[in-house]
């Protein structure tokens, strides 16, 4: 799951224009398995009039089922409900918190050019890290690109996951992604968990080696989570705890305002602040 970073500005340009002509002769979303080979049909006519290639759909929709895990885990959100403490127990905050400032001591040239180059300190970009993947240590196991169709086929949030799908069928072009690819069970990717549209939009090398490998390598993953960042408005030098000019860049990271809270404090105990 490697590209250039040339690869996806190319490729972002390219695609730039498709999603919008098609949410006009949209496929019929449904809720349950029954019309999802129907729309999955569907869809790939669409796309393929929107000129994604008939091998890229081919190769990219060969294994794509109704993946039912992902509904699951998309209705059963639970923990976003809870409060700061029950979510900071749920999630393991003080285990981020304690290997998350071993994480840092460890990776100090890296953090600091990552500061250099985007404004963002390591607290934050250490607390998504540990939150979303345990440092790297479990990225999911659904496949991604029957967990993205299915919520692109899902009538509760089709027009953002059709998008997705797009910027994944992207990716399989590009040969970022492998068809046969596993990750989270929304389709995100990699370390720090970006979903399609966002490896497209936010990719970076951090390593320096020409690529983007967000799932191989932890600079990029670093990289690109401080990239994303920087693109939702962070302020190099500003604060990041709730009330802070830097706290609405987290908040675009996941609108879940517990998990912005639990970001900003993991971060800000890592960073000493």
């Amino acid at each position: 799951m490697r590209m250039t970073k040339s690869g996806l500005a190319i490729l972002a340009a390219a695609f730039l224009s498709l999603v919008g002509p098609v949410a006009a002769n949209a496929a019929q979303c449904g809720n349950g398995p029954a019309g999802f080979s129907t729309w999955l049909g569907e869809f790939k006519q669409e796309a393929q009039a929107q000129g994604v290639s008939r091998s890229v759909l081919d190769r990219a929709f060969a294994d794509v089922h109704y993946n039912q895990p992902t509904i699951r885990a998309d209705r059963g959100q639970k923990s976003f409900k809870l409060s700061f403490d029950e979510f900071m127990r749920k999630r393991g905050g003080q285990t981020i918190i304690s290997r998350g400032k071993g994480m840092k001591q460890a990776n100090r040239a890296l953090f600091a050019n990552i500061e250099r180059r985007y404004g963002v300190p390591a607290g934050p970009l250490i607390a998504i890290w540990g939150m979303e993947t345990g440092f790297g240590s479990y990225m999911g196991q659904e496949h991604t690109m029957s967990a993205v169709s299915t919520l692109a086929y899902d009538c509760r949030r089709t027009e953002y996951f059709t998008d997705q799908l797009y910027a994944a069928l992207q990716l399989v072009g590009e040969g970022y992604l492998s068809p046969s690819a596993h990750g989270a069970a929304h389709g995100e990717i990699g370390q720090t968990q970006f979903l399609p549209r966002n490896v497209v939009n936010f990719g970076a090398d951090g390593d320096g080696d020409g690529r983007v490998d967000l799932v191989g390598s932890r600079a990029d993953a670093l990289a690109s989570t401080a990239n994303f960042l920087r693109g939702h408005g962070w302020q190099p030098g500003q604060g990041y705890q709730q009330g802070e000019p830097n706290f609405a860049a987290i908040a675009g990271w996941n609108a879940a305002v517990v998990y912005e809270q639990a970001i900003a404090y993991i971060g800000g105990q890592i960073d000493g602040k």
